[in-house]
């Protein structure tokens, strides 16, 4: 095997790992989970805000 088929078989693990990596992101049972990701952020600070009113009482 020499250099050149060495890397052509690297480049064909790399493609096929991204497309799996492609794959796993958009399939429909991550969805919840990469929602529930993306709105996080919003309930930490209603969390937050709560934690804060009860302190304040």
């Amino acid at each position: 095997m020499d250099y050149g088929t060495f890397r052509g078989v690297i480049t064909v693990i790399i493609l096929v790992v991204f497309i799996g990596i492609v794959v796993w992101a958009y399939s429909k049972r991550r969805k919840s989970a990469f929602d529930e990701a993306a709105n996080m952020i919003f309930d930490d600070k209603d969390a937050q805000q709560e934690k804060d009113n009860k302190q304040e009482s």
